[in-house]
């Protein structure tokens, strides 16, 4: 597994820009299955990375952070909870 950590949340603010946060995310960060979809204010990000902690400190710069949900991909592909 390249990416092991499926990382999801709700970033609330003004003027968010999805465009923006997807380009930023393609130019800074490495991993996959990126979403980034909503209005401008409040954005739903989906995105597959082994650090998860780099997403979460961008998206919080961006506005209040809620709905956390970091998993990872690994313990559940060998049956474990987490």
């Amino acid at each position: 597994m390249e990416f092991r950590y499926d990382t999801q949340l709700l970033i609330e603010g003004n003027d968010l820009d999805e465009d923006a946060i997807r380009a930023y995310f393609l130019a800074h960060f490495e991993g996959d299955c990126l979403l980034a979809v909503g209005d401008e204010t409040c954005v739903k990000i989906h995105f597959h990375t082994n650090e998860p902690w780099q997403v979460l400190e961008y998206c919080a710069s961006l506005g209040e952070i809620f709905d956390i949900v970091v998993e990872d991909m690994d313990r559940q592909s060998r049956g474990m909870k987490g």
